[in-house]
């Protein structure tokens, strides 16, 4: 069974929280200081955007963190979302166990 649970922060909110806000940095700075656009900036910070690798070294390197930071937590959202929708059709399993072929190293 899968477990759904409360869902993980966007890193767009965490970007807006911990980092914007706590700095005090405007939107508009931190887009220029990235090199993207304030657009670009916005949708990310309110979920509309994801991180993808190139965001994640652009956030990386601005706010001396990791490129894998910024991937973990979009790649924990987007599971999370993913769960969601995959509990709610009802998939089974094909196999109780794991076929041994499956399990073996080739």
């Amino acid at each position: 069974m899968l477990k759904i649970g409360l869902p993980p922060s966007h890193p767009g909110e965490i970007l807006k929280e911990l980092y914007l806000d706590e700095l005090q940095i405007t939107i508009t700075d931190t887009a220029a200081r990235l090199g993207i656009s304030r657009k670009v900036l916005s949708e990310l910070l309110n979920g509309d955007a994801s991180v993808n690798a190139e965001m994640a070294l652009r956030l990386s390197l601005a706010f001396n963190t990791t490129p894998d930071l910024w991937l973990n937590l979009q790649h924990n959202f987007d599971l999370w979302k993913a769960r969601q929708k995959l509990g709610k059709l009802g998939i089974k399993p094909l196999f109780k166990k794991k076929p041994a072929t499956l399990l073996s190293k080739t």
